[in-house]
């Protein structure tokens, strides 16, 4: 009797993004103190952010006005009427044991964002869909450092620095819409666009400005029901988040493969053993005892105040994107790149505004330039080389005045030291012999000095072309026109 194999499960991920992004308001949600995080420990402190009897806390207009226009760039309905709730729960760093937050009435809810995932061998993109639930404003909490052994005694000990209480945080919480750890990192990483563009963040995960906890279970593929969710903290990079979740996938899958239960519970992403390992339990959901707080009036958003925070939106990442594809004819990988910094893509605009082609712009923004900011740790800002002047040497490079070997060895000097890339290749002697007469004599010169080579290439060795162009550029400097000197030399060994 033959016993048939049962068929494989195939699973599906269901996904879920909860991101908290710090403002960079100069005081904090509800007092005066700054939100310096350079100075000593506990100096940007004062009885409201720290809670003492009595004190009354008053909404920073900036935090509101951060909050709805994010809230509009993500799609979401801005609430005319919403208010802020106390959450109740106990933690050392948190000094009135509750936190202001928003409960039921949120600022936006009901919102969408678009991701593009590109294929890296084929170029090609796709386009996704994720709701967003809500995005509400609060306080953030203090922060815990957790010390080593105390000499004397041998135990260990933390110590809390208050700072950060009270610095203003919007909460983003996505629908479970993402199935995959690349679609994860490219939905956070459009939300950082998003706030770096609008200027209320600088989004950044290794400092906390930008912080993610996923929710990832799995189920049979044609399921309705989710499986059992888990939570994963501690990851600050978007490239964490994708091997955290793809890693966690496939523990979940093998699990259940396994005949093993998942477990509710909160895991953390260890980034040496490219793992994430249990942290706590979570049995159920906490018990925060919302109820409307008290010392602040509800939140009113006017008309008025909506449109004139609409007016101040600046043209966003993915509508720049579209623009480059469709008018300038770049490709997605070179859109997104452009895209990805506010920066990059106005020096890259003001380069293009000068009437040169703009494919050629993007290859030296997206490589050469790209590279070095890198390698220097550098923003484009802070180079020598203008956009205006970037567009002189691509303009030289296009007219034949220079080749693209020339422009590659000033790049350096016009990093470093500014000036006209015209004035520079002039002060070098650096212009492009184009002229077929003179070129047409030192190729001559060329082949007569190296008859073994010449055999060889008439004989039918295709590789010796190389050499022969090589020994031009050489005996030039680079000054000699590629494109034009490959066709003598075609020309010459074909006659």
């Amino acid at each position: 009797m033959v016993t048939a194999t049962p068929a494989k499960t195939d699973y599906e991920a269901i996904i879920g993004l909860e991101i908290h992004c710090q403002l960079n308001t100069k005081s904090k949600i509800f007092c005066a103190c700054s939100t310096n995080f350079d100075s000593p420990p506990n100096t940007n402190i004062c009885p409201v952010c720290m809670g003492y009897p009595g004190v009354l806390p008053v909404l920073n207009e900036e935090v509101l006005a951060s909050a709805v226009k994010l809230g509009l760039a993500i799609n979401g309905k801005i609430a005319q009427n919403s208010k802020f709730d106390r959450k109740q729960y106990f933690y050392p760093d948190l000094p009135k044991n509750y936190q202001i937050s928003q409960f039921d009435l949120p600022i936006v809810e009901h919102g969408f964002l678009e991701i593009e995932l590109i294929e890296k061998k084929t170029g090609e993109s796709t386009r996704k869909t994720i709701g967003i639930t809500r995005l509400h404003m609060e306080e953030d909490a203090g922060k815990l450092v957790h010390a080593g052994s105390d000499r004397l005694s041998g135990s260990t000990h933390s110590l809390v620095d208050f700072n950060r209480t009270g610095v203003p945080l919007l909460e983003i919480v996505s629908e479970p819409d993402l199935r995959s750890g690349q679609e994860a990192a490219e939905y956070a990483q459009e939300l950082r666009r998003l706030v770096r563009y609008l200027g209320i963040s600088d989004g950044n995960m290794q400092e906390g400005s930008l912080r993610c906890d996923v929710n990832v279970s799995i189920r049979p593929v044609g399921q309705e029901k989710f499986g059992t969710k888990v939570e994963i903290k501690n990851m600050n990079s978007f490239s964490a988040i994708q091997k955290a979740i793809d890693y966690e996938i496939e523990r979940q899958i093998e699990a259940l493969e396994n005949g093993e239960k998942i477990s509710q519970e909160t895991r953390l992403w260890e980034e040496n053993g490219q793992r994430t390992v249990s942290m706590r339990s979570k049995e159920g959901s906490s018990d925060y005892r919302y109820f409307p707080e008290p010392d602040l009036p509800p939140i009113e958003v006017s008309t008025e105040q909506l449109e004139k925070w609409k007016a101040q939106i600046p043209e966003l990442p993915a509508q720049k994107r579209d623009r480059y594809k469709s008018l300038l004819g770049l490709s997605a990988y070179d859109a997104r790149v452009l895209t990805d910094d506010r920066d990059v893509a106005q020096y890259f605009e003001t380069a293009v505004a000068q009437g040169v082609n703009a494919k050629l712009v993007a290859n030296w923004v997206t490589q050469d330039l790209a590279a070095y900011l890198n390698n220097n740790k550098l923003s484009i800002g802070e180079i020598a080389l203008k956009p205006e002047i970037l567009a002189e040497l691509v303009d030289l490079i296009e007219k034949g005045t220079i080749s693209g070997k020339i422009a590659k060895d000033i790049l350096p000097d016009l990093l470093t030291q500014g000036g006209s890339a015209k004035e520079l290749v002039e002060k070098k002697g650096l212009i492009q012999i184009s002229d077929a007469t003179e070129l047409e004599k030192i190729v001559d010169e060329i082949i007569a000095a190296n008859p073994k080579e010449a055999e060889k290439f008439r004989s039918g060795k295709g590789n010796m072309k190389g050499f022969f162009v090589g020994q031009v550029m050489k005996k030039t400097s680079g000054r000699a026109d590629p494109k034009l000197t490959n066709q003598l030399i075609d020309r010459k060994f074909q006659a």
